[in-house]
C-alpha cells in the first residue's frame, strides 16, 4: 500500500478530473459508454495511486501488478488512467478516441496501447482472463521462486467487472475454477450500478451474486464507490486474504456527476451531450469550458505515485539480478520459456517419437505430446473433462491444483468456454505455451476465446477431437460437420486436419513455431493408415498447408483429387482406381487451406497444377468454403447435412465416402 499522504479534496479533484477526461472523450468521439467510467473513477483512482504496481518506462515489468478492464466498453476510464499515469498515452490520444489509426480504440487491445493487458469488450472474458493470469502468476512462482528469493507471482490480478461480466456464462465457469484453486492474487471489483442498456438490471438480474460467489470460494465484501477509505480498507483486505479469490462488491452509480443522467440507462452507450456535459462540470466545480482539462494539483498526485513505485521497482530489479546470478540455471530456464525457445530438430524430435501403429490421429497426437512436454518446458494445459478420450494428458508430470502449481496438466471440469478463456490469459502472461482439449463439436463453446486469440496474436493450441461424421454411434449431437469451415472463417486462426502419424507431428511442430496466433489441430477417433509418400517428399512440404502425396508431381495429370484429415486415405484408394480406368489423377493432402492459400502462387500452382481438366475436394464436413483454385473446375464430395448414428465405417459407405465411390463418382462426372 503507497505511503503517500493524499488530502481529501484533492483526492476527489482527481477522481473529478478521470470521469470528466472519460467524459470528453466520448463527446468529442460522439461515441462511446461514459457512465461506467463516470461511476468507477474514484475505485479506479484509489487502486492506481496507493495499491497497483506498475512502472509505465517498463509496461511489461514482470513484478508488476495486473489491471484488466474487463468492462471493456469503458475503455476511456483505463486510457485515462494510464495517461494520467505516464504510460505513452498522451492528451491527444485521449482527443483521438475511436478513431482511425488512434492509440485509444473503442475497446481496449492488448499490443497496441502501452499498459492494456488483454484484449477486452466481448463480457466475461476479461474476468476470466484474469483468473488465467492468476494461475500462471501462481504457476511461474512454483518454477522460478527459492528460498532466499521471493519474486515472482506476488503479483496480483486486479479487474474490474460489471453486470454484463457477471451475467455472462464464461464468468460462472471461471469463477468456479478459481474458487476451486484459492487463487488468493485475485482481487476484482463489482461496479454494481444496477444498470443495463435496456434499463434496471432487475428486468433480468435479481440474483443474489454475493452469496453465488460465496458459494463458488470467493471472499466477498463490500464498499461504497465514493468513499475512499472504504475502497482501500476493501482492498486491503483483499490483498491480504491468501486462500480465497475476493470479489469487493461496490454500489456505484453510473454516469455519477451529471444532474440529468445520473443512474439511468441513457448515460450507458452515449455521449452525455454538449450542455449536459457542460452541467456535469459546473455539478463537479470544473471550468465548463475547458476539455480534457488536468489540474495541476492532479498531475503532482499521479507524478508522486509513480516516483514512489520507481523504488519498488528498482528494489525489485536488484534482487532479480542477484536471483540471476545466484540461480543461473533457473535463470536459463526463464529465458528459454519467455523465448518459446524450440529444438533447431524439432520436426524430427517429433517425427521420431511416433508409433510403428496404425492408429486414431488422436492417439497418435497424445504420444507426439509427451515428446513435446520433454522438450518445451513451457508447455501445458489439459481438457474440458476428457483427457481418457483426447489423449492430451502429460503423463510424466502432475495436475495443478490448489496450492499445488509446479505441475503442467489442468482439470477444466466440463466447462469448454472458461478453457479458452483462462487459456488466453495463461498465454498473455508470459512464458506459457497453453493448449485445450475437447469434441471438435463442442469447439462452439469456446468460439469467443478463439477469435479473441486470433485477435490478440496469441499462441493458444486448440487440441480438436473426434473430428468428423466418423465418431460413428454417438450420432448427430456429436459428430461435427460444419466445424471446419466454421472455424477456417475465423482470420488469423491456421487450422491443421492431420491425415496420418507423419503429418500429426508436423502439424504439432506448426503449432509450436507459430507465436503469433492461434492454432487448431482437428483428430480423428477412428484409426487411419500411415500413408506411402512419393520419393522426394521432405516432411517439410506439410508444413507448407498441402503437398503432393500421390501421382507424380511432375507430370500432368487430368485430376487433382484433394483431401484432408481422414479422407486422404480413400481419395488415394480412389486414385488408384482411377488410374486402371486411363485417368491420371493427383492426390494432393491438404491439412490446411489457410497455410497453402499464403504460400507463393509458385509452389501452389506446383501442388495444383493449373493444367488440370478438374478438381474433385473430398472432406467429411460441409461443403462451405472450399473454392477453385487457379479457376479450374472444382467439385466438392462432402456431406452437408447433419450425420446419423451407426458405426464409422458403414457411415463412410452411406455418405459416399470410400475409394470405390468417390472414384465412381469423379467417373460420371468426367462424363
Amino acid at each position: 500500500m503507497s505511503k503517500m499522504s493524499i488530502d481529501p479534496k484533492v483526492a476527489k479533484k482527481c477522481a473529478d478530473t478521470i470521469r470528466l477526461l472519460a467524459a470528453d472523450g466520448v463527446q468529442k468521439a460522439n461515441s462511446g459508454h461514459p457512465g461506467m467510467p463516470m461511476g468507477m473513477a474514484d475505485c479506479a483512482f484509489v487502486l492506481w495511486t496507493r495499491f497497483l504496481k506498475y512502472n509505465p518506462s517498463d509496461p511489461q515489468w514482470p513484478g508488476r501488478d495486473r489491471f484488466v478492464l474487463s468492462a471493456g466498453h469503458g475503455s476511456m476510464l483505463l486510457y485515462s488512467m494510464l495517461h494520467l499515469s505516464g504510460y505513452d498515452v498522451s492528451l491527444d490520444d485521449l482527443k483521438s478516441f475511436r478513431q482511425w489509426g488512434s492509440r485509444t480504440p473503442g475497446h481496449p487491445e492488448v499490443g497496441h496501447t502501452a499498459g492494456v493487458e488483454t484484449t477486452t469488450g466481448p463480457l466475461g472474458q476479461g474476468f476470466s482472463n484474469g483468473i488465467g493470469m492468476a494461475i500462471a502468476a501462481k504457476m511461474t512462482a512454483a518454477r522460478f521462486n527459492t528460498s532466499e528469493y521471493k519474486l515472482f507471482g506476488t503479483e496480483n490480478i486486479f479487474a474490474i467487472v460489471s453486470d454484463g461480466d457477471l451475467m455472462e456464462g464464461v464468468s460462472s465457469e471461471t469463477a468456479s475454477i478459481a474458487g476451486h484453486l484459492k487463487l488468493g492474487n485475485v482481487v476484482y471489483l463489482y461496479d454494481d450500478n444496477k444498470i443495463t442498456i435496456e434499463g434496471n438490471t432487475s428486468l433480468a438480474f435479481t440474483e443474489n451474486v454475493a452469496k453465488r460467489f460465496e458459494a463458488y470460494g470467493w471472499h466477498v465484501l463490500s464498499a461504497d464507490a465514493y468513499d475512499h477509505a472504504q475502497i482501500a480498507d476493501a482492498l486491503q483486505k483483499g490483498i491480504d486474504e491468501k486462500e480465497h479469490p475476493t470479489l469487493i462488491i461496490v454500489k456505484s452509480h453510473i454516469g455519477y456527476g451529471s444532474p440529468a443522467k445520473h443512474d439511468t440507462s441513457e448515460v450507458h452507450g452515449a455521449p452525455l451531450g454538449e450542455e449536459e456535459l457542460k452541467a456535469t462540470k459546473k455539478n463537479l466545480g470544473f471550468p465548463e469550458d475547458k476539455t480534457f482539462y488536468v489540474p495541476d494539483e492532479v498531475k503532482k498526485v499521479f507524478d508522486d505515485r509513480k516516483e514512489e513505485l520507481k523504488g519498488v521497482y528498482k528494489a525489485w530489479q536488484s534482487q532479480f539480478e542477484k536471483w540471476k546470478k545466484t540461480h543461473k540455471d533457473l535463470a536459463d530456464l526463464r529465458e528459454k520459456m519467455l523465448n518459446k525457445t524450440l529444438p533447431v530438430n524439432l520436426e524430427k524430435q517429433l517425427i521420431e517419437a511416433l508409433p510403428a501403429d496404425t492408429n486414431a490421429t488422436r492417439n497418435l497426437s497424445g504420444v507426439v505430446m509427451q515428446k513435446i512436454a520433454e522438450i518445451v518446458p513451457g508447455f501445458i494445459g489439459g481438457s474440458a473433462d476428457l483427457d481418457p478420450s483426447t489423449k492430451t494428458y502429460l503423463k510424466k508430470y502432475p495436475s495443478v491444483q490448489a496450492g499445488q502449481f509446479e505441475g503442467r496438466n489442468f482439470h477444466y471440469g466440463i466447462r469448454e468456454h472458461g478453457m479458452g478463456s483462462i487459456n488466453n490469459g495463461l498465454g498473455l502472461y508470459g512464458g506459457f505455451i497453453p493448449y485445450g482439449s475437447t469434441f471438435l463439436v463442442f469447439a462452439d463453446y469456446m468460439r469467443p476465446p478463439i477469435r479473441l486469440a486470433a485477435i490478440m496474436g496469441l499462441q493458444s493450441i486448440y487440441v480438436f477431437t473426434h473430428d468428423s461424421i466418423f465418431v460413428g454411434e454417438d450420432g448427430p449431437t456429436h459428430q461435427p460437420v460444419e466445424h471446419f469451415a466454421a472455424l477456417r472463417t475465423i482470420p488469423n486462426l491456421h487450422v491443421l486436419r492431420p491425415a496420418d502419424g507423419m503429418e500429426t507431428a508436423v502439424c504439432w511442430a506448426m503449432a509450436l513455431r507459430r507465436q503469433n496466433g492461434p492454432t487448431a489441430l482437428l483428430l480423428t477417433r477412428q484409426k487411419v493408415a500411415a500413408l506411402n509418400r512419393p520419393a522426394g517428399f521432405k516432411p517439410e512440404d506439410i508444413a507448407k498447408g498441402a503437398y503432393v502425396i500421390s501421382g507424380d508431381s511432375g507430370k500432368p495429370c487430368d485430376v487433382v483429387l484433394i483431401g484432408t484429415g481422414s479422407e486422404v486415405e480413400p481419395a488415394v484408394a480412389a486414385a488408384e482406381t482411377l488410374h486402371t480406368k486411363g485417368i491420371s489423377t493427383r492426390v494432393v493432402s491438404m491439412p490446411s487451406t489457410e497455410v497453402f492459400e499464403a504460400q507463393p502462387e509458385s509452389y501452389q500452382k506446383s501442388v495444383i497444377p493449373v493444367s488440370a481438366k478438374k478438381i474433385f475436394i473430398v472432406e467429411a464436413g460441409v461443403s462451405f468454403g472450399w473454392k477453385s483454385y487457379f479457376n479450374i473446375p472444382t467439385e466438392v464430395i462432402c456431406v452437408d447435412k447433419f450425420g446419423s448414428s451407426a458405426p464409422y465405417k458403414l457411415l463412410a459407405e452411406k455418405y459416399g465416402l470410400t475409394g470405390p465411390q468417390i472414384a465412381e463418382k469423379i467417373l460420371k462426372s468426367l462424363k
